[in-house]
């Protein structure tokens, strides 16, 4: 057994500190499926607008918070805006089967599917990108479904009603509809925000949804287009979001962006690892060391980081993932990611409640070595440090409180969201019982490390709230008496932005210590 790891009780799926993020899609859209995966341990769901229409959309989000209403717990929603992704417009007889050496002509043309000219043997492939043949240059590489199929471009004509760039193919395989292309080489000036965005967006706002993520981000100013957009509609909308910022998650997946990496975590709520296209568009081995890099960027800027993609993708088809795979989701967890995505294995996966398990299972052991050495750890990320903010060294106290007294778990009101995410931030090894009367606040934490969020009507003072806290524990289980808690919260209660007071309480006794910040 390795030194300093200790085999902690395990924890339920409500206390786990790496939450989970899963993709819906036809596997997982019946309500009794989504209501098992919760219990497992999802804490948000995400719905890609690449696929489906706004009439599954409803279909999709109606369902997954009728599953949360049923077990009480505050689900979060993720909207994935599609971004400008170049896709193979259509193919004939949905698929071609190319083999290497073959001649192909990609044109923006999407008047006739791509075929296969009978006589000369050439194919020819629509893309949906009207500036592939201006922005796409001799020697470039031309990528189709993940880099399964290469080719590189050998010409390109630009002239007269039939522009295309004239490729040779150097790794054969089948091409079939709406395959994504990928550009390596080339420097695209696709605009970050498509219209099927802007509509997307438009949808996210008016359904309350708590996170969106925008993919294909090369640079900040493509956040700031997307934040400017929210501003807009949030000025002319209605309901609880004509008043509340719509988190934005940047999903990091083009090479450029880790060019522009500081000023990306500047503007973003949060931060995607978005590996698939990341690592067909690198150096495969570099995407490791990229991880490790974004994550350790990301929170330096106090900003919580998913790493998504493959997870387990075995568990599309088996029942049980590989021990690589399995590694795979460990080593992310060590890394410091805040959150581990599911895509395929729960969107149209054969066994999308098992690899929830299996992921929730990987996280609890995982968290349980990790534990005793990031106990020593503990530190503020540098922008909160710098910040000088009141509730971020509040944040910071309370980690160190915690270390010293070995306290079980930090509960706090936390109103709008602000003081969990402050305490999320110290990575703390123990659970943050977020609590607050905001149910979008609450949804809005369900991509922070470590923070649990729970409902609670607004209690009068903070007499009363140690009283409810005490009978939260004792309703859950989740701790016997004379268990150690640090409580946060400020006075008067539920003003937001006002963390002043820490207090040591043991579950079931009178508060033995009270520390007061003064404004």
């Amino acid at each position: 057994m390795p030194v300093g790891y200790t085999h902690a009780m395990p924890r339920p799926a409500d206390l786990l500190l790496t939450k989970i993020l899963a993709t819906v899609g036809p596997a997982s859209s019946d309500q009794d499926v989504l209501t098992r995966m919760i219990e497992e341990g999802v804490r948000c769901f995400r719905i890609n607008f690449s696929h489906g229409d706004f009439e599954s959309f409803d279909k999709a989000l109606r369902r997954i918070r009728a599953a949360a209403d049923d077990l009480g717990i505050p689900i979060g929603v993720l909207g994935d805006l599609s971004g400008p992704k170049i896709r193979v417009s259509a193919v004939k007889n949905n698929g071609l089967e190319l083999a290497i050496g073959d001649h192909v002509e990609i044109t923006p043309r999407e008047d006739k599917p791509g075929w296969r000219d009978a006589d000369t043997g050439v194919v020819t492939l629509p893309a949906n990108y009207a500036g592939i043949v201006d922005e796409v240059e001799i020697g470039h590489r031309v990528l189709i479904d993940d880099g399964a199929v290469r080719m590189l471009v050998t010409n390109r004509i630009t002239d007269g009603d039939h522009p295309r760039l004239i490729c040779q193919c150097t790794e054969g395989g089948r091409v079939s509809n709406k395959k994504g292309i990928n550009l390596p080489d080339s420097k695209i000036e696709a605009p970050s925000l498509t219209e099927w965005d802007e509509q997307c967006a438009v949808w996210a706002t008016e359904n309350d949804l708590d996170y969106v993520a925008l993919s294909f981000v090369r640079r900040a100013d493509d956040l700031q287009r997307l934040r400017d957009y929210l501003k807009f509609l949030g000025r002319h909308g209605s309901g609880q979001r004509s008043h509340t910022k719509l988190p934005i998650v940047a999903k990091i997946e083009k090479p450029q962006a880790i060019e522009d990496l500081g000023g990306i975590c500047e503007l973003a709520d949060g931060i995607m690892v978005a590996r698939g296209d990341l690592g067909v568009e690198m150096d495969l081995a570099e995407v490791p060391v990229m991880q490790k890099r974004i994550i350790e960027v990301a929170h330096d800027h106090g900003k919580p980081v998913i790493v998504a993609t493959q997870m387990l993708q075995s568990m599309i088809e088996e029942s049980t993932p590989t021990r690589a795979e399995v590694s795979d989701v460990a080593n992310a967890i060590l890394d410091g990611a805040d959150t581990v995505m599911l895509s395929g294995e729960t969107a149209v996966g054969r066994h999308p409640i098992q690899a929830v398990n299996m992921m929730a299972h990987t996280a609890r052991v995982t968290e349980a070595y990790a534990a005793p050495s990031r106990r020593q750890q503990t530190r503020p990320p540098r922008r909160a440090r710098e910040s000088r903010y009141r509730t971020a060294a509040l944040a910071h106290g309370v980690s160190v409180i915690v270390k010293d007294l070995d306290a079980s778990f930090v509960v706090m009101w936390s109103e709008l969201g602000g003081g969990a995410r402050y305490m999320s931030q110290n990575r703390l090894t123990v659970p943050i019982i977020a609590i607050s009367s905001n149910r979008l606040a609450l949804r809005q934490m369900s991509l922070l490390f470590g923070v649990v969020p729970v409902y609670m009507d607004r209690p009068a003072d903070s007499p009363s709230f140690i009283e409810s806290v005490d009978k939260l524990f004792r309703d859950r289980g989740w701790a016997e008496p004379g268990t150690a808690v640090v409580i946060a919260n400020g006075e008067p209660m539920g003003t937001p932005g006002v963390t002043n007071k820490i207090r040591i309480h043991y579950v079931g006794d009178v508060c033995r210590v009270t520390w007061h910040a003064k404004d």
